[in-house]
């Protein structure tokens, strides 16, 4: 009798380990490519590579996480600060951004190093 109540005990908390491990994984970076319909005609999208200017890239990045916040659903906790992104851009280079201000126009910032032209990409 005991033995059934330890093995019943047993798999419950390997079932909670197991659901705890996998919410802990899926809170990751979120993967966007900017290629897609709903975010390649951005005026600040459209044009953006990992070598133009910083702010244009952040202007970008914002863009990006207003669309996907706007078409998610739940707009006010999607995307909060301190979220990471890591935005394929349309030449097909890649970066990661994080969200610092999800209000403001420029509220992504660069994660320095994590710039890959498109040759780099291609390379991998």
């Amino acid at each position: 009798m005991k033995h059934r109540r330890f093995l019943h005990g047993a798999k419950f908390w390997v079932w909670v380990l197991l659901l705890g491990t996998y919410s802990a994984g899926a809170v990751g970076v979120l993967l966007v490519d900017a290629w897609e319909e709903r975010y390649r005609s951005l005026s600040r999208v459209k044009l953006t590579t990992v070598q133009s200017d910083p702010d244009l890239r952040r202007a970008g990045a914002g863009q990006i996480a207003a669309i996907y916040r706007a078409q998610s659903g739940t707009p006010f906790s999607t995307l909060p600060s301190g979220s990471s992104l890591q935005i394929i851009w349309p030449d097909g280079s890649t970066e990661t951004v994080m969200v610092l201000d999800p209000a403001a126009a420029l509220g992504a910032e660069p994660v320095e190093g994590s710039q890959l032209s498109a040759a780099e990409v291609a390379g991998r």
